[in-house]
């Protein structure tokens, strides 16, 4: 579920395992101390309103 149909957007998927993946930008400058392997994207927050919308979460 995302905002355009190009592949390069951002979405939110629903997984096998009952949890969210999103895509999104990624946040370089965010100043805070996140483990090496995780990060943090930044999605619109009408994303998250169609996810709730379309009763993905």
């Amino acid at each position: 579920m995302g905002e355009c149909d190009e592949g390069e957007c951002p979405t939110v998927y629903a997984t096998d395992r009952g949890t969210l993946a999103i895509q999104g930008d990624k946040v370089a400058d965010h100043g805070l101390e996140i483990p090496a392997h995780e990060t943090l994207v930044e999605i619109p927050v009408e994303l998250i309103r169609k996810a709730v919308r379309d009763n993905l979460i």
